[in-house]
């Protein structure tokens, strides 16, 4: 047994070019975490072999694996196994991700306490926005997006922001990764682009909280492209200090996002 799986994960030299550089148990362990990436209440061994098409025992190796390196948790009570936040910790180790967190964090904390508004940093992964930084206020009243999260491309306006710019072929793929959505939000989404292109930012009323208006603007790379969106989800607020009306929230979010690209090499201006 221990000869055959080794020689499945071997270099075969006579299959054809898509076949020849196979690694099936890699394969197995990245199927794994992709299906439990979108299982926010976690899935059974069962479950996760039914799905994938693959024996229990095939599954069970690769989660044992999986657990030992800290990738997956099992919950003894129901018997669910469920991502931890190891790949979201690899995520910021990549340099891009580092720099743009970096760089951004100190302005968006600044920012954050002069308006009194609570803001999150949002980039593409697998057809949906990561929220990579998140900074709160100091009142005590917030509302926060949870840093790690992973958030359907077309309940966003940041995900409005970061395809907004795109040609047609990576907005195509960006799609396809998303899927059709529900309700038409995809041809929605698609619509609202050429404002928010026009406008240099997405502002909408949130797609999950009433009361909630979103404001995203584009933060870009020194090759002019949007990397990442910072989001601020405007509450109004009846009393007490640093009170921003909506139009002052969106100039200083916008200036802000101007002054990160700047840092990060792009140009002064944020016109696309």
């Amino acid at each position: 047994m221990a000869r055959k799986e080794q020689d499945e994960d071997d270099l075969d030299e006579n299959e054809g070019s898509e076949d020849k550089y196979r690694a099936p148990a890699l394969s197995k362990g990245l199927d794994i975490l992709e299906h439990l990436a979108s299982e926010a209440d976690g899935k059974t061994q069962a479950e996760i072999a039914k799905t994938l098409g693959r024996t229990t025992s095939e599954i069970f190796r690769m989660l044992m694996v999986l657990r030992k390196r800290g990738y997956v948790h099992l919950n003894e009570e129901d018997d669910r196994y469920s991502l931890t936040t190891k790949l979201f910790e690899i995520a910021h180790r990549h340099p891009p991700v580092r720099r743009l967190t970096s760089i951004a964090g100190e302005a968006m904390q600044k920012l954050a306490n002069r308006i009194n508004q609570s803001m999150h940093m949002g980039i593409l992964h697998s057809g949906k926005v990561l929220v990579i930084a998140q900074v709160d206020c100091n009142d005590n009243n917030i509302t926060a997006v949870r840093l790690g999260a992973q958030i359907s491309l077309y309940d966003t306006s940041s995900g409005r922001v970061l395809a907004a710019w795109m040609d047609a072929e990576s907005l195509a793929g960006l799609l396809a990764d998303a899927g059709p959505g529900t309700d038409d939000r995809q041809a929605a989404f698609v619509r609202d682009l050429e404002g928010v292109r026009a406008a240099g930012y997405a502002q909408n009323e949130s797609f999950t909280i009433a009361g909630v208006t979103n404001i995203a603007a584009p933060v870009r790379d020194m090759t002019g492209r949007v990397v990442a969106a910072i989001t601020i989800p405007f509450v109004r607020r009846l009393s007490g200090t640093n009170t921003v009306s909506i139009d002052g929230t969106r100039e200083q979010l916008l200036a802000m996002a101007a002054l990160i690209s700047q840092r990060l090499g792009a140009g002064a201006t944020n016109d696309g």
